[in-house]
C-alpha cells in the first residue's frame, strides 16, 4: 500500500519534473528540453527515465569522465579524488608554519619578534632578557594553544563524518555480495547501497529504488536549504532487471560530465547494448542529501572534493576582526613615534661616534610605545565577551565558536539571512480561505466542518457517499455545497502522497503527508481538519474519505504540476459518477485572465498579500466527454511532436481547458515565522542595518515572508526582477532601479547571475544602497558571492546568518558567521563564529553585546597604548636630562610589575564597564548606528590619547625632576609612585558603570605597590617613601597630571555629551 502511495507521489512530480531552479541560460534550455521529453503522464505513461537509441552515440562534452559499468580493473578509481571530508585548516606540516605567520604579520608582533631577537645581541642588551622574549613567547603560546583546540575539534567531526559505515555491492562467486566500507573507503565506480533516512556519501547515478515505478524521494535541506522532498527517478534499464544482482550481468560505460558547482543540473550518459539513456539531475543523489524513502542501489560518479556539495562549500578562513585591523595600523604609527623620538635624542647628542648603535638603544628603550601586552589584554578581553555571551540566558543556549572577533558584531553593515528554518519555521498553515461572498479563517475551520457535514449528508447517496462534482449551475447551489465544492477541489488538486496506511489512521491523530511542497502539505491538512482526507493515492487514483467514513474514489486523467514559467498546477480528474472535471489553482496573476467574470478576486488577493499570505486561486471546470475526448486526442499528439514539444503541450492546455474557468475561491497559507522575527527585523532596521534575504525558494513565496516578517515596511515598494536573460534586459531593469532609490528590490537567480555577468559594479552600487533586498533562487554559491561582492564594494561589515548546509558557504565567507540550530541540522551551526538557537537572538547578539564587546575593547586598547607611551615618554625626558644617554629610567621589576601586577588587572577591568544600560540598548537601536562608524577607536581618538600621554608623561617626569631637585638620587622611586598613581587614577575616572571587581582591582593594585615597596629594596627607600615631603609632593605631581583632565572631561559631559549620555 505505501509502495503504491508513493509511486503515485512520484508519478505527479515526474509529471512535469519539479520546480527546479536554473543558474544560467544552458541549465534553463537543458530544463526545457526535460520538460519537452516528460512533462505531463497519462495513466498509461510509465514512470521510468527516457531511453534514447543513439546508436552507440558518445559524449564529446570537454573533461568529462567516462568509466565501466562493471570495471574489471579497479586500477582507474585511484586516479579520482579519494572520499574523504576535510575541513581542518592545518596538518602536522604546516601548523607551525601557518600559526606563525597569521600571527607575525601583525606588525606589533613582527616587531617584538626583532625587538627579542636584538637583545641576543650583547651591544643592544637592555635590562634583563626575560623582560622582552617572556611576554612574547607567552602571546604565541597561547595563541598556538587555541588554534590547536579548534583544529583538533574540526579534525574529529570529520573523522565522525568519513567513518561512517556504508554497503558496497561486490560480486563474488557470481552472485552480489554486500561488503561494509567506511565512507571515506568508497570509491568511483562502486555500486552502493543506501538505505532510508542514510545520508548519501557521494554523488551518484541512481540505478534502482526498492519503488516498481523506480522513484524515491530525498531530503536535500543539508544542500540547497529546502526541506522539501524531491523526486528522483532511476535510469530505465537497470531499475527494470529482476534483482540487484543483475547489475553485474550488464555490460557498459557510464559518463559524467565534469564536476562544477551547479546543483540543479547533470549531463551524463550510460551506454548498455548499444542503446544510450540520458542521464540529467533527476537520476542522481548528490551527497549531503538523505534517502527519505525506500532504499536504492547507486554508480559513485565523484567522490571527496569533487561531490556538488563540496564544491559549494568554502574552506574555513582565519577571520581577523576590523578592531584587530585597526589596532595593527595604530600600531605602525607608534613605530613612527618611536622611530622619530629615537632619532631626535642622536640628533641631539649630535650624531656622535657609533650613533647607530645608539640609535638602536633607544628604540629598543622606547619599544614599550608599542605594547605587547596589547594583544594579551585584546585576546583575554574577547574570552570574557564569548563567557557572556554564552552565559546569558536572554539567549540561552547560544555559543561561541570563534572568540576572536566578538567586536565585529558591534560593526555589522549588513546582514544577509537564509529564509527557510531562519526567518520562518518552514511550517505551513493555511490560515484563510475567500469565496466571494464569505471567508473563513483557521479560527472558524469548525464552521466549514459543519458545511461539509451538511453537504454530505444532504447527498443523494447517503449510504455510498454522495456523488461529488455532479451539480447544476452554479446559482442553484446552497452555501453547505459551495463550501463543499471548494474544499473537495482542494482535496484532489495538488502532489501530495500520504505517508502513511489509512487502516493504521487513527481517528484523533493527522493523517502524514509526503509531497514535494510545504504549503500543498498544508492545505491538504486543513482539508482533513473540516472533514475530507486524502487517504490514499495511486498512479491512477485518489481516495477520499469524508467524515461519515465513506470514501470516494476518483481517477486521474492527467495531472499539469506546477512550474516557475507557469505558475499554476492542473488535476483532470474523473469523480465516482463518471463526472470529467478540470482543477487549477495558481498565482493570481495568471488565474485571473482565465476564470470567469467577478468583481472579487483582485482585492482579495491584494488583502492577503499585504498580511504575508501565499495566495492561491482555485477553480474548475466541467468538460463533457466528448469535449474530453477531443482535449485528449490533441494532447497526445503534442506529445509526439518532435520539434516545441512542450510548447505544443502547453498550447493544447491553454486551447481546451484553461479558459472559462468557474472561479471557487482563493486560499493564503502562511510559511509561520520564527518567534519575535518581525521585532527583531524592526530594531535591526533602526539600528541602520540593511537586510537582505537570501533564498532557494521562489519570488513569490520569499515575497510573501518579506512582507509578513515586516522587512518590507508597510508603505514601501516592491521592485521585481525576474527572468532577464539578455545584457540589453539587464541594462533596462538596472535603469528602472535608478529611479526607485527606496524601494525593496526582489531578484531571481538566473537575473542576478545576468547583472553580475555584466553590470557587476553599477548593480551592487545601486543594490548597496537599499535598506532591504530578496534574492530568490540563489545557489550555495551565488550566496557566498553576494557576501564578498559587499564587502569588497562597500567595505562595510556584513554577517550571515544561517540554519542548512547549503548555508555554510555564506556563513564562511560573512566577516561574521551566525548559525542556528534547526529542523535542517547542526551543519551551520557548527562551521558558524556564532551559533543561536532563534533568529531573534541576534537583536541582543548585536545591539547589546556587540556595543559592549566593540567600546570595551575600544576603552582598552587605548588604555593599554596609553600605558606604553606615559612610561616611554618618562624615558624620554629622562634621556634629555641625562644628556641623551641610552639609560633605562625603570628597570628589571619596575618595568615588569607596571604592565603586570601594578596596572594590569585596573586596566583590564575595562571589560566589565558599560555606557549604557541593557534596556536602553535595546529600547534605542539607533544608537547602534554610530559603532558602524568606528568612532570608539580612530585617528581622532588615537592622536588625542597621544598628546594625553604626552602630557602627563611630560608633566610627571619634570615635576618630579624639580619637585625633588635635592633628592635627586630618588628620582626613580619618585616617578614611578607618581607613573602608578596616575594609572589607578585614571582607570577610575573613565569607568561610567562601576563594578565591584573594578574597586577591588584597583584597590588591589595599590595594595600590592605599597607592600612591593618594602619587598623591592634595590628600588625603594622605606624611610624616604615614608616621610611627609614625599607624600604632599607625590599628591602634587599626580594632580596636576590628572586632575586639569578630569575637568576638561566634565565639561565636554556637560556642554557636548555623546548621544548615549543623553539616555543614560
Amino acid at each position: 500500500m505505501n509502495q503504491r502511495r508513493r509511486s503515485a507521489a512520484a508519478s505527479d512530480e515526474l509529471d512535469g519534473g519539479e520546480d527546479i531552479p536554473m543558474q544560467n541560460l544552458n541549465a534553463d534550455r537543458r530544463h526545457s528540453a526535460a520538460l519537452s521529453m516528460s512533462s505531463t503522464l497519462s495513466t498509461d505513461t510509465p514512470l521510468m527515465a527516457t531511453v534514447v537509441d543513439l546508436d552507440n552515440a558518445t559524449a564529446t562534452q570537454p573533461n568529462g569522465r567516462t568509466e565501466a559499468l562493471n570495471p574489471l580493473d579497479n586500477a582507474f578509481k585511484k586516479k579520482y579524488a579519494a572520499n574523504v571530508v576535510s575541513n581542518n585548516k592545518y596538518n602536522v606540516f604546516t601548523f607551525l608554519p601557518l600559526v606563525l605567520f597569521e600571527q607575525f604579520k601583525f606588525f606589533f608582533n613582527l616587531y617584538f619578534l626583532l625587538v627579542a631577537l636584538s637583545q641576543f645581541v650583547p651591544q643592544l642588551r637592555i635590562g634583563y632578557l626575560l623582560t622582552y622574549v617572556g611576554p612574547l613567547v607567552f602571546v604565541l603560546a597561547v595563541t598556538m594553544a587555541k588554534e590547536w583546540h579548534d583544529d583538533h575539534a574540526r579534525r574529529r567531526r570529520d573523522r565522525d563524518a568519513n567513518s561512517q559505515k556504508y554497503q558496497r555491492l561486490t560480486p563474488p562467486g557470481g552472485s552480489s555480495a554486500v561488503q561494509v566500507v567506511a565512507s571515506a573507503k568508497i570509491r568511483v565506480g562502486d555500486l552502493i547501497l543506501i538505505e532510508k533516512n542514510q545520508r548519501v556519501p557521494a554523488d551518484v547515478v541512481l540505478l534502482r529504488t526498492t519503488e516498481s515505478s523506480g522513484a524515491c524521494f530525498v531530503r536535500t535541506d543539508q544542500l540547497d536549504g529546502e526541506t522539501d522532498w524531491k523526486l528522483r527517478v532511476a535510469v530505465a534499464p537497470t531499475q527494470k532487471l529482476p534483482d540487484t544482482a543483475a547489475l553485474f550481468a550488464l555490460h557498459g560505460t557510464v559518463y559524467a560530465d565534469a564536476p562544477h558547482k551547479d546543483i540543479y543540473d547533470f549531463c551524463g550518459t550510460l551506454h548498455i547494448d548499444n542503446v544510450a539513456v540520458p542521464l540529467g539531475v533527476e537520476n542522481t543523489l548528490w551527497a549531503n542529501t538523505t534517502l527519505a524513502s525506500g532504499s536504492a542501489v547507486g554508480y559513485v560518479i565523484y567522490t571527496g572534493r569533487d561531490t556538488r556539495a563540496a564544491m559549494n562549500t568554502g574552506r574555513a578562513k582565519t577571520k581577523v576582526g576590523i578592531l584587530d585591523t585597526e589596532v595593527n595600523r595604530l600600531s605602525k604609527i607608534l613605530f613612527a613615534v618611536t622611530l622619530a623620538l629615537s632619532l631626535a635624542m642622536v640628533a641631539l647628542d649630535g650624531f656622535k661616534a657609533a650613533w647607530h648603535v645608539t640609535l638602536f638603544r633607544f628604540l629598543i628603550l622606547f619599544s614599550s610605545i608599542i605594547p605587547i601586552s596589547l594583544r594579551v589584554n585584546l585576546d583575554m578581553g574577547k574570552t570574557v565577551y564569548s563567557l557572556g555571551i554564552e552565559r546569558d540566558a536572554a539567549i540561552a543556549g547560544s555559543v561561541v565558536r570563534n572568540s576572536m572577533i566578538p567586536e565585529e558584531l558591534g560593526r555589522v553593515s549588513y546582514c544577509l539571512t537564509d529564509k527557510t528554518g531562519t526567518l520562518t519555521c518552514n511550517e505551513m498553515e493555511l490560515r484563510r480561505v475567500h469565496m466571494g461572498v464569505m471567508a473563513y479563517t483557521r479560527e472558524t475551520s469548525d464552521e466549514v466542518a459543519r458545511h461539509v457535514a451538511h453537504a454530505v449528508n444532504s447527498g443523494p447517496d447517503r449510504d455510498g457517499g454522495r456523488a461529488p462534482l455532479h451539480h447544476g449551475a452554479r446559482a442553484r447551489r446552497d452555501m453547505p455545497q459551495r463550501v463543499f465544492d471548494m474544499v473537495e477541489s482542494l482535496a484532489l488538486c495538488h502532489n501530495v502522497t500520504p505517508a502513511e496506511d489509512a487502516a493504521a489512521h487513527g481517528p484523533n491523530t493527522r493523517m502524514a503527508y509526503q509531497a514535494s511542497s510545504p504549503d500543498e502539505v498544508a492545505i491538504v491538512q486543513w482539508t482533513e481538519l473540516v472533514g475530507v482526507v486524502l487517504c490514499e493515492r495511486t498512479l491512477t487514483t485518489m481516495t477520499l474519505r469524508l467524515a461519515n467514513n465513506s470514501d470516494l474514489i476518483y481517477g486521474i486523467l492527467h495531472v499539469f504540476p506546477f512550474t516557475s514559467e507557469s505558475k499554476r498546477m492542473g488535476v483532470v480528474v474523473q469523480s465516482p459518477m463518471g463526472e470529467i472535471y478540470f482543477i487549477a489553482k495558481g498565482a493570481d496573476s495568471v488565474m485571473a485572465p482565465i476564470v470567469q467574470f467577478n468583481d472579487w478576486l483582485d482585492e482579495e488577493c491584494g488583502n492577503m498579500a499585504r498580511d504575508g499570505l501565499r495566495t492561491l486561486v482555485v477553480a474548475r471546470k466541467r468538460l463533457t466527454r466528448d469535449a474530453y475526448a477531443r482535449f485528449d486526442a490533441a494532447y497526445q499528439r503534442a506529445k509526439l511532436s518532435v520539434v516545441g514539444r512542450a510548447a505544443a503541450m502547453r498550447d493544447v492546455v491553454a486551447d481546451y481547458l484553461e479558459n472559462d474557468l468557474e472561479l471557487l475561491g482563493v486560499t493564503g497559507v502562511e510559511d509561520r515565522l520564527q518567534d519575535n522575527v518581525r521585532a527583531t527585523l524592526e530594531l535591526l532596521g533602526n539600528a541602520g542595518i540593511k537586510v537582505w534575504m537570501l533564498t532557494g525558494d521562489k519570488v513569490e513565496t520569499a515575497t510573501c515572508v518579506a512582507v509578513s516578517s515586516r522587512l518590507v515596511r508597510r508603505d514601501q515598494l516592491i521592485h521585481v526582477i525576474q527572468g532577464l536573460r539578455a545584457p540589453h534586459e539587464a541594462g533596462d531593469a538596472l535603469e528602472t532601479l535608478r529611479t526607485l532609490p527606496d524601494c525593496c528590490l526582489v531578484i531571481d537567480g538566473d537575473s542576478l547571475q545576468v547583472m553580475l555577468d555584466f553590470f557587476r559594479d553599477e548593480f551592487v552600487a545601486l543594490a548597496a544602497q537599499l535598506s532591504a533586498a530578496v534574492c530568490c533562487r540563489c545557489s550555495p554559491t551565488q550566496k557566498a558571492d553576494i557576501v564578498r561582492l559587499i564587502q569588497r564594494f562597500t567595505r562595510k561589515r556584513v554577517l550571515a546568518v544561517g540554519d542548512g548546509g547549503n548555508d555554510v558557504s555564506m556563513i564562511q565567507a560573512a566577516d561574521v558567521g551566525v548559525g542556528l540550530v534547526g529542523k535542517e541540522g547542526k551543519q551551520a551551526s557548527l562551521a558558524a563564529d556564532f551559533s543561536v538557537l532563534q533568529f531573534s537572538f541576534l537583536a541582543r547578539l548585536l545591539l547589546w553585546h556587540g556595543r559592549n564587546s566593540y567600546k570595551r575593547s575600544a576603552k582598552l586598547a587605548q588604555f593599554v597604548i596609553h600605558r606604553g607611551l606615559i612610561i616611554s615618554i618618562m624615558q624620554v625626558v629622562f634621556s634629555a636630562l641625562f644628556y641623551f644617554a641610552p639609560i633605562a629610567l625603570f628597570q628589571g621589576m619596575l618595568l615588569v610589575g607596571y604592565t603586570t601586577v601594578y596596572t594590569m588587572a585596573p586596566v583590564f577591568s575595562l571589560v566589565l564597564d558599560r555606557d549604557v544600560s541593557e534596556d536602553i540598548a535595546l529600547l534605542y537601536p539607533e544608537l547602534y548606528a554610530d559603532l558602524t562608524k568606528g568612532r570608539s577607536l580612530s585617528y581622532k581618538t588615537f592622536f588625542t590619547w597621544l598628546l594625553i600621554s604626552i602630557y602627563q608623561g611630560g608633566a610627571l617626569m619634570l615635576i618630579a625632576a624639580w619637585l625633588f631637585d635635592t633628592e635627586f638620587i630618588h628620582v626613580v622611586s619618585i616617578a614611578f609612585t607618581g607613573l602608578v598613581l596616575n594609572e589607578l587614577l585614571m582607570v577610575a575616572l573613565e569607568i561610567r558603570t562601576w563594578h565591584r571587581w573594578m574597586a577591588w582591582s584597583i584597590l588591589g593594585s595599590l595594595a600590592i605597590y605599597v607592600a612591593s615597596i618594602w619587598v623591592l629594596p634595590a628600588y625603594f627607600d622605606p624611610k624616604f617613601i615614608l616621610s611627609t615631603a614625599f607624600v604632599w609632593k607625590t599628591v602634587v605631581i599626580t594632580a596636576v597630571s590628572s586632575v586639569p583632565l578630569y575637568i576638561i572631561k566634565l565639561l565636554r559631559r556637560i556642554y557636548a555629551p555623546p548621544a548615549y549620555a543623553k539616555l543614560a
